[in-house]
């Protein structure tokens, strides 16, 4: 997020307001939001103020205790009510009235009774959900900018629906898939826990009678029972602190987060999941965008903020800069080296035979696809990695353990 001088003009008088917003634009609607009556004069980005950051700070600690994402479930039958009640012709701000009656998620009614409000006070609905997009999503906000600019918010409203069933049929599937590496990951932390707690010290009090002179391994596992005896609650705690420390400059230093989201495109399957679930989405909320007819560059700029991860987003924003200079879509999306080359022939194919929303939506499959193959095969994708680890953890143990005594048996033989 970033922060803004919005200049305006309210009733005669000037006046200016600092306002954190992730564009300009947005900055922009959200002043327009507060006065309706008043005119915006420029919004320019300045450095976070002192207090500000502080709270900044706070809310990236704590913000999750206050603040929380609406339940996808309760979007998904709230929007497709909304796309029913509009389709038969009712106003948004009395379909907006009744599924407020009718819903029964306490959050997801509160958030609809303040759009209620803002509806009566003359805003439109892109502008009364805007405060809210933490909660509700990015896409949420870009499939109802898209409704109102085309005039036709029944079918956005229907799209927005299937689209974030997809996005929390995805999400189930990653969790289904995550849940079995996980409860090995945790079981084989807790066992070697317990070993390097209770077991290896009874070893280690046979060693030193012997006093013989220990192997390396052994001196390693005496080491690490050592630390997690003594030192185990700093540990812990300092993984704790380490993890909180990092969400804080994750969301709050763009150069850290920069960095982060591009190294982690490299890590093994993660990277892969992060890539093609970003793509998949950009690429969706993209073609639907050219098919209502919206302008590409404004269609771009759209899609591009619907992108999580920075370096890929930094990559797709190019692509507007391109075409603006004139290139064409398949200049801009080849240079990005985003897209494999059998997607750039079929994006050529669709500019040059005037079918660029079906080519568009072709490539959209594509890397929905590759994204469900990823989840529905990422058990067998980490098992050999979980199985090195057990195997890695079994060897150091018998050898830790078992070398000494090896050792000391030869030399009674002896």
């Amino acid at each position: 997020m970033n922060y803004y001088e919005v200049k305006y003009i309210q009733k005669g008088k000037r006046g200016a307001e600092i306002i954190k917003a992730l564009t300009r634009r947005d900055a922009i609607s959200m002043m327009k939001a507060k006065i309706p009556q008043g005119t915006v004069l420029k919004a320019m980005e300045i450095s976070a103020p002192l207090d500000l950051r502080f709270e900044d700070m706070k809310e990236s600690i704590f913000g999750a205790m206050s603040k929380k994402k609406i339940k996808v479930e309760a979007l998904i039958a709230a929007f497709r009510q909304l796309s029913v009640m509009t389709n038969a012709g009712i106003s948004i701000h009395d379909s907006i009235r009744e599924v407020t009656k009718s819903t029964v998620d306490k959050d997801l009614k509160a958030l609809f009774e303040k759009v209620d409000d803002d509806l009566n006070s003359g805003k439109s609905l892109t502008e009364a959900m805007l405060p809210y997009k933490y909660e509700v999503g990015d896409v949420t906000i870009a499939m109802i900018e898209l409704g109102e600019n085309t005039g036709n918010m029944s079918e956005s409203l229907t799209k927005l629906s299937e689209v974030l069933e997809e996005m929390m049929e995805n999400s189930k599937k990653l969790k289904s898939a995550m849940r079995y590496p996980i409860t090995v990951i945790i079981a084989i932390a807790v066992a070697f826990s317990i070993l390097m707690v209770y077991v290896v010290p009874k070893f280690k009090e046979i060693f030193e009678k012997l006093g013989a002179d220990l192997p390396m391994p052994t001196k390693i596992l005496l080491f690490l029972s050592h630390s997690l005896n003594e030192y185990g609650l700093y540990i812990l705690m300092t993984i704790i602190a380490i993890v909180i420390y990092h969400k804080y400059l994750y969301k709050t230093n763009d150069d850290y987060k920069g960095k982060v989201d591009k190294h982690i495109l490299k890590v093994y399957l993660i990277g892969d999941v992060i890539f093609f679930a970003s793509m998949s989405r950009f690429m969706l909320i993209f073609t639907e965008l050219v098919r209502a007819g919206i302008p590409i560059a404004e269609a771009l700029d759209t899609a591009v903020l619907t992108i999580d991860n920075e370096e890929l987003k930094d990559k797709l924003a190019s692509v507007k800069a391109s075409v603006e200079r004139g290139s064409n879509l398949t200049e801009a999306f080849s240079d990005t080296g985003l897209f494999e080359g059998m997607l750039i022939q079929m994006i050529k194919a669709g500019e040059s035979g005037g079918a660029l929303d079906k080519m568009l939506e072709k490539v959209s499959e594509y890397y929905s696809n590759r994204f469900n193959n990823i989840i529905d095969n990422l058990s067998a994708y980490i098992e050999p990695i979980l199985i090195g680890v057990i195997a890695g953890m079994v060897l150091m143990l018998a050898l830790g353990i078992f070398l000494p005594m090896w050792d000391m048996a030869s030399a009674v033989k002896n």
